[in-house]
């Protein structure tokens, strides 16, 4: 029965837990319940407010908004009132200058239009006088055509008279009148210009022979004669097939590697290098030469040795500069026109050495300077230079007077020394009394005998040229080409040519030489007049 009674209440405590246990869960439920709804109810409140607050303040920033705006469209309409009204007053002011410069102009017109009118008038009145002279004039031009015709036909009549009593045509009377006069005056002319220039031989002569004279004898100098081609002499005719080698590959690596052309013939020991340019042609000589000598000949040791032998010219042409230099005088070259100076002992003009030329130009324009007392310095740096251009004219383009003057111009050498090359073949005039000198010492240098030389066929056919040129004027007999060319003598016709005429013809065929003509130096024209009278006695 304990049992029982432990068992039930044990079920009683058990089911009063249960049962609190949901009082307990239906209590927070209501309360949970009972929370939310007052606090749904706070949360309407409190957001209610709030959105009374917020339209409120959207009620009022709305009216602010509608007052601003109304202010900005009052001041927009105030602003456009003033602009406006400013606009119009402006239109009215430039109206009225408008007006009142139209108002200006319309009176200017009016007043023109008078001017016009009175001129217009004046005008007219000016067109009837000058039809009026005219009509007088038309009828003066007939009265006196009326008497040139009838002093023609008098003026014709008085010509046939005379033409009847000369037995000549008036052509043939003009043209006789005319031939007698010019005659008359060309042989005044001619004898006052043989006594001119005759005074100023007479007075120039003796001292001009005497210092180009002395100069000449002073200047002793050795020339070399050289042209286009070298020859190199071999010790044996074996010697060239080992130059060409096998294949000509030999001789091809030379070629390429000096730029010169060899010509291997049938010439016996002997090979020609030909090419324009003289310091590679002088580089193959050299370098052809040590081959010969040493042995070796293959296509390395050529660009070898000729390598050497090009540093080894580019020392010798400098020191051909400095010996130039130091043989004329003169110092303060440039460094490099110093080497081109060099480069002028390899280089020929009608076979004569450009180096010694130049060198001898040099001495006599200072002789001949110190003669005069002349600046002898300037001479001797004008004279050695003139020929500048020469050392490179095959390289560049133009004369070697104008390569010459922009190589000084390019140094920094002096103008006279500058006008004095430009000078020196008369492509300019001289400035100075040297640059005058360096011309008479070119002409003198390149003239002399044995200076220059030129081909046999070429030298033949100059002097048929220039006794062909003699023969071709009128009244000229025998023409005779002497000295190696340097001097034409010509034998006229007594009777057609007295000796006035004499003067103007050697002058004509001097002047036709030089236009037709290409030479060194100068040529003498001697014409010669003889009239023999012969009788004989029986």
């Amino acid at each position: 029965m304990f049992y029982q009674t432990n068992g039930s209440l044990f079920l009683a405590g058990t089911v009063a837990t249960w049962v609190f246990a949901v009082v307990l869960v239906v209590a927070i439920l209501v309360v949970g319940a009972a929370g939310f709804l007052v606090g749904r109810f706070l949360y309407k409140k409190m957001f209610s407010k709030k959105i009374g607050d917020v339209e409120q303040t959207i009620k009022i920033m709305r009216e602010e908004a509608e007052n601003e705006c109304r202010a900005l469209k009052k001041e927009a309409i105030l602003e456009a009132k003033e602009q406006d009204l400013k606009l119009r007053n402006e239109f009215e002011r430039e109206s009225k200058e408008k007006r009142a410069e139209l108002a200006k102009s319309e009176q200017r017109l009016m007043q023109k239009e008078d001017v016009l009118d009175k001129k217009e008038d004046a005008l007219l009145k000016k067109t009837e006088a000058l039809e009026q002279q005219q009509k007088n004039l038309a009828r003066q031009e007939g009265e006196i055509k009326k008497m040139q015709e009838k002093v023609n036909h008098q003026h014709d009549l008085m010509i046939q008279e005379l033409e009847k009593v000369a037995q000549l045509t008036r052509e043939e009377a003009k043209k006789l009148l005319t031939e007698n006069i010019l005659d008359e005056a060309r042989h005044d002319a001619a004898v006052q210009v043989r006594n001119i220039e005759q005074e100023a031989k007479d007075e120039a002569d003796a001292n001009a022979k005497k210092i180009i004279s002395l100069a000449i004898q002073r200047c002793a100098s050795d020339h070399a004669s050289e042209i286009t081609v070298s020859v190199v002499p071999l010790p044996n005719d074996d010697m060239k097939a080992r130059i060409i080698g096998r294949e000509g590959r030999n001789i091809r690596a030379l070629e390429n590697a000096t730029g010169i052309e060899l010509i291997i013939d049938d010439t016996p020991e002997v090979v020609i290098l030909s090419g324009f340019d003289p310091v590679r042609r002088e580089v193959a000589r050299l370098s052809l030469e040590k081959l010969i000598s040493d042995g070796r000949i293959h296509p390395a040791r050529i660009e070898e040795t000729v390598e050497k032998v090009k540093k080894e010219l580019d020392q010798q042409i400098k020191e051909n500069g400095e010996a130039a230099m130091f043989e004329v005088g003169i110092f303060g070259l440039h460094p490099e026109i110093i080497k081109l100076l060099g480069r002028l002992k390899y280089r020929t003009s009608y076979g004569q050495n450009v180096y010694k030329h130049s060198i001898e130009v040099a001495q006599l324009a200072g002789m001949m300077a110190a003669e005069l007392g002349l600046d002898v310095n300037l001479a001797k740096r004008a004279g050695l230079l003139h020929d500048i251009g020469k050392a490179v004219d095959h390289e560049q383009e133009g004369t070697h007077i104008q390569i010459g003057a922009d190589i000084a111009k390019k140094y920094k050498e002096n103008a006279n020394v500058v006008n004095a090359i430009m000078a020196h073949h008369g492509d300019v005039e001289p400035k100075t009394v040297e640059a005058v000198l360096v011309q008479a010492a070119d002409a003198v240098s390149g003239a002399r005998p044995g200076a220059r030389r030129e081909t046999s066929t070429n030298y033949v056919k100059r002097l048929e040229q220039l006794e062909q040129i003699a023969a071709s004027f009128k009244g000229v007999e025998k023409s005779y080409a002497i000295q190696a060319g340097r001097e034409v003598r010509v034998i006229v016709k007594p009777e057609q040519i007295d000796d006035a005429q004499t003067l103007f013809l050697a002058k004509d065929i001097a002047k036709k030489i030089e236009h037709e003509l290409e030479y060194p130096g100068q040529i003498k024209v001697n014409v010669i007049r003889e009239y023999r009278s012969v009788e004989y006695a029986k």
